[in-house]
């Protein structure tokens, strides 16, 4: 079976392709053809296609707890920036666009991130919890995902699990985008 670990870069490489691929992306959203999703409406909706909750709290073998509580802060912060967002006929959701880059000036504190298969923290680290939600919510509808970016590897196996592992969608502002 091929391995998915992640390949191995240099802290360069790493340093480098993250300037260039965030580049690109600013570029894609200043000059690119696609509208996207920005505007809220407060109205209720009239129709409930799916419902899915997470856990937001779970004790994870050698993670601290305070990274979870600490997610938990980001994802209320991050919630309240998607919160009401309608994507109407042709325009595009994007998940980095609507949410900007996440840092201490915003709120966002400490948590878990994977980098390159290895678990450790930074600022706004949790969200893939969320991307997570919102591409196994959009499976069960009639929307097409158009970018997506999975998890190369379980790195918290589990039997609890309420959703197969591989429909998640992980995130990195801005490069790897839902």
């Amino acid at each position: 079976m091929e391995s998915l670990k992640p390949i191995k870069r240099s802290p360069l490489r790493i340093y480098f392709g993250k300037k260039y691929y965030r580049s690109k992306r600013y570029l894609n959203w200043i000059f690119g053809d696609k509208k996207f999703s920005v505007k809220k409406d407060d109205r209720e909706l009239k129709h409930q296609v799916f419902t899915h909750q997470t856990l937001l709290l779970r004790e994870l073998k050698d993670v601290d707890m305070w990274l979870q509580h600490n997610k938990v802060k980001n994802l209320k912060i991050a919630t309240k920036k998607l919160n009401k967002v309608v994507i109407r006929p042709g325009e595009t959701f994007s998940y980095w666009r609507l949410l900007g880059n996440t840092t201490k000036s915003k709120g966002y504190v400490d948590g878990m991130i994977l980098h390159y298969g290895k678990v450790t923290t930074g600022i706004g680290g949790g969200l893939c919890q969320l991307s997570n939600l919102i591409y196994w919510m959009t499976l069960h509808t009639p929307l097409t995902v158009t970018e997506r970016y999975r998890h190369s590897y379980d790195v918290f196996p589990d039997s609890k699990r309420s959703q197969p592992f591989g429909s998640g969608a992980t995130c990195a502002y801005n490069y790897l985008d839902l």
